[in-house]
């Protein structure tokens, strides 16, 4: 007698470091993460004070445009939204920074997971996050601190277009729509993308109707921003010369070791095993392109004299790959555990120090961060500063002070000036730098006008009868930023109608 016997063998579990199978994402570690970036940026939200950059958003958002010259207007208008719920006050501007980073790195762990890391591999890429550059632009409200969700955003769309679908080519283009709204940055990610594409020899991807459906996506959805610079001659451009010619040089020399530290110099290693993964995995052989597409971006941004922080969205793509392998090094092996626990635990209380205001104000003169952090430097003295030109202000005869402006070199002296003119009863503030410029010049009876941080002699001496110095903006407290020493004058004896003088005061940087 004879029966049929099936023998069941055993279910044979997926590799966990697999990127064919997508592991389980791991909501609750990396939650935890996010939960943890968030509560801590929210916290330390009131530390040391404005940053030009916010004070200056702050002013763009009291008369808010399609564009502006020196940038598109998703960050004013974010910094417009928040004040409008929780009032003008900092922790209004700083509270989006927070839900960014807090994002973000739930962003980066899913970009790892479709690179097969496990839920080691995605706590890990959570925790890269936590790093000097994140950290500060989840601090301050800057233009960067939208692209860097703009930028983990479509890197993962582009990511999964390459691995798994290419309909997300279309979500990718939808996003990168968004981006233009906030800076075009995100057009150098994508084209580094497409050289990395060709590079790698993948021209049939780049040939694919839903790429170009995702291109012709991003540009329906940035036109109204893009009509904008046209029809105002792309002034985008003129900015952007504007900063290669002021920190090109700087810039290009600082390029390699901001690229180190881009995510802390302890975690430099793991990006650098992505970027080796994507060139030799052949599972992973599709996605290969990011890998060629991260020398393309650095070329790019020092021929162009970008600042080295632009290839951020990249290093982020690279770091993501290399937490598998990273998580792979380390099994069976105790001490590796302990060497990696350390330098992540190492990273993140480096780069709190240097991008959060966990050190006393009063304490920045005497350690490296003040000199080395100028997004920390630019927070500092705002308050005194501006008491300082009031009392310069008070110093004015009576009759003065009814026909009297003050004109400041830069936004931030100008942003500062206008959000504590109330405490000190101020007269009209304008200034000549960027977008400032376009909101008009003095009124023809100003004849006396306190100029705040000018160096230009030759602007006193052909614009005024006199202009003597009558103070010097200090902090107090020894911090060297820009505003530092910067000369308040009293300037008398208008020689032109403002109408032909204003252009003489304009300048882009």
């Amino acid at each position: 007698m004879t029966s049929d016997v099936t023998i069941q063998l055993p279910r044979v579990p997926a590799e966990p470091d697999d990127p064919w199978h997508r592991p389980v994402f791991a909501w609750g570690p990396v939650g935890l993460v996010a939960g943890v970036l968030a509560v801590t940026l929210m916290a330390t939200s009131g530390g040391y004070g404005y940053h030009r950059d916010e004070l200056y958003f702050r002013l763009l958002s009291q008369d808010l445009s399609w564009g502006f010259v020196d940038q598109p207007p998703a960050t004013p208008i974010l910094a417009w939204l928040s004040t409008s719920i929780f009032g003008d006050n900092l922790f209004a501007l700083r509270f989006p920074g927070a839900l960014v980073v807090a994002a973000t790195a739930v962003l980066t762990a899913q970009l790892a997971r479709e690179f097969g890391a496990a839920r080691g591999g995605q706590l890990l890429a959570a925790l890269g996050v936590a790093s000097v550059f994140p950290l500060t632009f989840g601090h301050v409200l800057f233009t960067a601190t939208l692209d860097l969700l703009v930028g983990a955003a479509v890197l993962l769309c582009v990511t999964r277009a390459l691995l798994r679908d290419v309909r997300w080519w279309l979500a990718a283009g939808g996003v990168a729509g968004l981006g233009l709204y906030n800076k075009y940055l995100i057009v150098l990610t994508l084209v580094a993308i497409v050289a990395g594409l060709l590079l790698a020899g993948h021209r049939r991807t780049v040939a694919s109707h839903w790429l170009w459906a995702g291109a012709a996506i991003a540009l329906l959805v940035g036109a109204p921003n893009l009509i904008y610079q046209a029809t105002h001659d792309w002034p985008q451009f003129t900015m952007a010369g504007a900063i290669a010619r002021d920190k090109g040089t700087e810039s290009r020399l600082m390029f390699l070791p901001m690229q180190l530290v881009l995510l802390g110099l302890f975690l430099a290693p793991v990006w650098m095993a992505g970027l080796v993964r994507l060139l030799r995995d052949p599972a992973l052989r599709p996605a290969r392109s990011l890998a060629f597409a991260y020398p393309v971006c650095c070329a790019l941004v020092l021929l162009s004299g970008g600042q080295p922080y632009y290839t951020l969205a990249l290093v982020l793509g690279l770091y993501a790959a290399g937490c598998a392998p990273t998580v792979r090094w380390l099994a069976g092996r105790p001490g590796r555990r302990l060497a990696l626990g350390v330098a992540v635990v190492l990273n993140v209380a480096v780069s709190v120090v240097t991008a959060l205001p966990v050190i006393p104000a009063g304490s920045l003169a005497r350690t490296p961060v003040a000199d080395v952090s100028q997004a920390v430097s630019d927070q500092i003295g705002w308050p005194v500063y501006v008491a300082q030109v009031a009392e310069v202000w008070r110093s004015l005869p009576a009759t003065d002070r009814t026909h009297a402006v003050i004109i400041t070199a830069n936004y931030g002296e100008a942003g500062a000036l206008d959000r504590y003119r109330a405490v000190h009863s101020l007269p009209a503030i304008y200034s000549g730098q960027n977008e400032l410029w376009f909101r008009g010049r003095p009124p023809d009876d100003a004849d006396v006008v306190i100029l705040v941080g000018f160096s230009d002699n030759s602007l006193f001496d052909t614009t005024f009868d006199s202009c003597p110095v009558s103070g010097k903006l200090d902090n107090g407290i020894g911090v060297p930023n820009e505003e530092q020493g910067a000369e308040i004058r009293i300037c008398r004896g208008i020689r032109r109608p403002w109408g032909q003088l204003w252009a003489r005061f304009q300048h882009y940087d």
